[in-house]
């Protein structure tokens, strides 16, 4: 949030609303004992989806090419490349780009489509 020039009070704010944070995971045989959430965005929260945005603005300002070769939707990525050589390139400099800042990739989720 400070790359994208977020004013520090607002950053504060949102810090304070996930330091020690604790959830608790429901089953069918009840609710588990109640644990710290150190890593990722909070379930549900009407923030989250807007928190999740500005961190991947932020991350991939540093790392995209150009549009549209890149495009971010949600938690989607599209990469457009002219060969299948440069698609599997630029998809694994994206998966090592966002894993090496603690983030993860699926690839058993990902698509391509040939034109």
């Amino acid at each position: 949030m400070y790359k994208l020039g977020v004013e520090e009070w607002l950053v504060s704010a949102v810090m304070s609303m996930y330091t020690g944070a604790k959830t608790v995971v429901r089953t069918v045989y009840g609710n588990s004992n109640g644990f710290e959430v150190k890593v990722g965005m909070h379930q549900g929260l009407v923030l989250s989806p807007l928190l999740f945005v500005i961190i991947m603005e932020a991350v991939s300002r540093e790392f995209r090419v150009s549009l549209p070769w890149e495009l971010l939707y949600a938690d989607d990525l599209v990469v457009i490349a002219e060969t299948e050589d440069d698609l599997i390139k630029r998809l694994s400099e994206w998966k090592s780009f966002v894993e090496n800042r603690g983030m993860r990739v699926n690839i058993n989720k990902t698509h391509s489509v040939v034109y």
